[in-house]
């Protein structure tokens, strides 16, 4: 069996990929305003479109992290389960928990276009 990292250690590649992701995004946004002042915006748009980038920035790296530990806190539960069943000698496989609003089979619920039906166009 390999060694198991803590469940609060984040991914060997996900950090770094997550500090790159947010360290392009805050390269675009002095980038962007310099490239727009270059072409002759004024310095009023160009200083709304950086606290535009800013703003779409800071929100996106919120949610980021925001789902990192939310990853990070289901894959503990995970691990926390299957010791705790093989611990107990199940041997049994286990139903993979899905999370929040993704369900399993087919039916009605199931995203995209649906054809024919009662639609006004169909």
């Amino acid at each position: 069996m390999a060694p198991s990292r803590p469940p609060s250690a984040p991914r060997p590649g996900s950090e770094r990929t997550t500090t790159d992701l947010i360290r392009w995004a805050a390269f675009s946004c002095v980038l962007v305003p310099v490239v727009l002042l270059w072409y002759g915006t004024s310095l009023a748009g160009a200083t709304g479109t950086a606290l535009g980038l800013a703003a779409v920035t800071a929100v996106c790296r919120l949610l980021l992290r925001q789902s990192e530990r939310g990853a990070a806190r289901l894959l503990a539960e995970e691990e926390t389960a299957a010791t705790a069943g093989a611990e107990a000698g199940e041997h049994a496989p286990q139903a993979h928990h899905r999370g929040r609003r993704q369900r399993t089979g087919t039916g009605s619920h199931r995203g995209g276009r649906h054809s024919g039906g009662n639609s006004p166009a169909g």
